[in-house]
């Protein structure tokens, strides 16, 4: 009874994160959600990006900056406008996004994170209520606390 309760139990959680891992890839101006189009993607430079939903709207502008120092990355930030919402957030923390020098892997982790808080919807939307959420958990207000 036991060791079918603990396969039972196994079999549950396996199927659960096979449910829950999306497919994220970006070719050329498409990012693909399980292998079907959701978003289009523009690379303005290698630190601007923007994305847009299937009415050519766009949505959400990527943007890092390295404050003015180059050479020293401790003070570098990125900020995630999203449009329609008029909502910017401002964080340091790039271990979220950052893969390595890749901006299209960096920009595919950007959009599973987004995926995976819910703040983007499967069919290309943004979810205001979850946005909210976000703000709040994530928002550093970098230039707000930055001297100039």
């Amino acid at each position: 009874m036991k060791k079918k309760t603990l396969l039972f139990l196994g079999a549950v959680l396996l199927s659960s994160f096979a449910v829950n891992a999306q497919e994220v890839e970006i070719v050329k101006d498409k990012i693909l959600l399980d292998g079907k189009q959701f978003l289009k993607y523009e690379k303005i430079n290698i630190s601007n990006h923007s994305f847009f939903n299937m009415n050519d709207e766009e949505i959400l502008n990527y943007r890092s900056f390295d404050n003015e120092t180059p050479k020293y990355v401790d003070d570098d930030y990125y900020a995630l406008n999203f449009i329609n919402e008029k909502t910017k957030v401002e964080s340091t923390d790039f271990s979220r996004i950052m893969a390595f020098m890749n901006s299209r892997k960096s920009c595919e982790k950007l959009i599973k994170w987004m995926l995976k808080d819910k703040v983007l919807n499967t069919d290309g939307t943004i979810n205001p209520e979850k946005l909210e959420v976000f703000v709040q958990k994530y928002d550093e207000k970098v230039t707000e606390r930055t001297m100039r």
